[in-house]
């Protein structure tokens, strides 16, 4: 039954195909970038109800059965589904009456998938009177570009040359879709085609697409060479220019130049845009430079709340990597712009080393639940050792008991400090039978005892009177060749001379030697039966 409650459209479709005589038709080349859209269903509908209405529904009782289980669209996909159509058709008798398909293309930014079969729609009504443009080549590789399918962008670029539409924003519109899907290759050798061309020639944008490719690679001698190459060729800089400029010396952490840039483009002809104010925004953060970050930040504070939630996110590390004093407040004020629904990993866990670090246990502890819920996993035994100190300065031992079992459980990052900061709190309350039961935990993790964890036992004893137990560990630190504390010798000394009166066979066979390094070791262990 529960099959039968997630039957969608498209199960209902495959049902009634089996009850319907009606014969297949034949998918233009470009309708596939439609179907791998996430909103195919959706789009579907209004493509096909904007060119022909829905057939009744077949007579057959299945049906209705059918139409029972199938999820039923809420009023509000309705009105977006009527709201679309309308404007479909709108666009559709625009096309029909004029040759401006490019700017009609661009209402469906939004729905790049969608506007490629507008474009495609377009294409195969063009006809002598109403003939493809260059612009409408270039919109339609932009948007080939943006969805990531750079063959098509390929073949319309190879189609409008064959129409003899060779233009200079063709050829950039192809170079930008290879730098959005990581083609750089492809996109230099693209750029030295043009420059053999003898119709047309590189314009600002194709440099400022060629300075982008190179400050993304960090070849920033690369970089720096085609700005002189725009001088050479009397070709002004505008704002894209300098913004990729900034955009690569930030990828390259170069920060005086990146700063020598942006002076140089408010004492130039070229202000800095609102772009140029985000770029740096986001310079500033990545270099540590509260100061300056925050006289950025109150620039363009309205449209980084609003748009820019990447920004806040690169502003919260700014204030984690520092150490001034109202961290924790900035940070809570700038988290509060961030919808619940934008959680990012990374970002939570240096929340949880902030909170850690500032002794913010309450909010360190909700963070740390959080990241359970959310399967969020920590690698790193720094960050779990800053976790472990909050807790032995809050002096939440049994908490920190719970938090161990919780990571042990969720695979984090195990380390000993766990285990001996367990012990010393342990030890502090007097609860020795649940600080021995540490050690059965650490085993269990494959975790050896190690100096410091006979030190913890050492003094945990001692202080609690257990001169037994107390000997047993300076036996095995002796045992191991670990340290001795000091005020533990004169202990080792007594149970020395304890067993040379009792007659232990060992110290008798060093009695007149003088190795007592060797003989302390087996007196102990004899004499206590460890």
């Amino acid at each position: 039954m529960k099959r039968i409650w997630r039957l969608s459209d498209g199960a209902q479709l495959e049902l009634l195909s089996r009850f319907s005589a009606k014969p297949k038709t034949l998918t233009t080349p470009y309708t596939y970038t439609l179907t791998h859209s996430p909103n195919f269903r959706f789009t579907r509908d209004v493509v096909n109800n904007a060119q022909n209405p829905p057939p009744p529904p077949p007579p057959y009782p299945f049906s209705s059965v059918i139409y029972i289980f199938a999820d039923r669209p809420t009023p509000q996909e309705i009105r977006a589904r009527e709201d679309l159509a309308r404007k479909l058709n709108q666009l559709a008798e625009e096309l029909v009456q004029t040759a401006g398909g490019s700017e009609k293309i661009s209402r469906l930014d939004r729905w790049p998938h969608l506007a490629l079969e507008v474009f495609n729609w377009r294409r195969n009504q063009a006809n002598g009177s109403n003939p493809m443009t260059a612009q409408e080549y270039n919109k339609a590789i932009t948007l080939a570009g943006k969805i990531k399918n750079v063959q098509l962008a390929l073949d319309l670029f190879d189609e409008a040359m064959n129409k003899r539409l060779k233009t200079t924003s063709i050829y950039n519109a192809l170079m930008m879709a290879y730098v959005l899907n990581g083609h750089t290759a492809k996109c230099q050798s693209l750029f030295w085609d043009l420059k053999r061309e003898r119709d047309c020639k590189p314009t600002i944008v194709t440099y400022n697409i060629l300075i982008s490719v190179f400050g993304r690679l960090m070849l920033v001698d690369h970089m720096e060479a085609t700005v002189r190459e725009l001088k050479e060729l009397d070709l002004s800089p505008n704002v894209n220019t300098y913004n990729n400029l900034i955009a690569g010396y930030i990828t390259a952490w170069m920060w005086d130049r990146m700063e020598r840039t942006f002076q140089k483009m408010k004492a130039g002809p070229v202000s800095p845009a609102i772009s140029t104010y985000l770029l740096m925004l986001r310079g500033y953060a990545h270099s540590g430079n509260l100061e300056k970050m925050e006289e950025m930040y109150e620039l363009v504070r309205h449209h980084v709340n609003d748009k820019e939630i990447p920004l806040i996110r690169a502003m919260i590390c700014a204030y984690c990597r520092s150490s001034v004093k109202d961290r924790v407040l900035k940070i809570h004020t700038l988290m509060n712009l961030i919808p619940e629904d934008q959680y990012r990993p990374w970002l939570h866990v240096l929340l949880i080393k902030v909170y850690a670090q500032e002794d913010c246990f309450e909010a360190m502890e909700k963070s740390i639940n959080e990241a359970f819920e959310q399967k969020t996993s920590i690698h790193t035994a720094s960050l779990m050792r800053s976790i472990v100190a909050s807790y032995f300065r809050c002096k939440e031992v049994d908490r920190l008991a719970h938090f161990v079992k919780r990571a042990e459980g969720a695979r984090w990052r195990i380390c000993r400090s766990l285990y001996h900061c367990k012990m010393v709190m342990y030890a502090s309350e007097q609860r020795l039978e649940e600080m021995e039961n540490v050690l059965g935990e650490m085993a269990c993790f494959n975790l050896d005892r190690s100096k410091k964890t006979f030190w913890i036992l050492y003094y945990a004893y001692s202080s609690c009177g257990e001169r037994n137990k107390v000997a047993k560990v300076l036996g095995l630190m002796w045992k191991h060749g670990y340290e001795v504390p000091s005020e533990g010798f004169n202990m080792f000394l007594r149970i020395l001379y304890y067993s040379i009166d009792h007659g232990c066979q060992h110290a008798e066979c060093y009695r007149n030697q003088n190795k007592l390094h060797q003989v302390i070791p087996a007196c102990v262990i004899e004499s206590t039966n460890f």
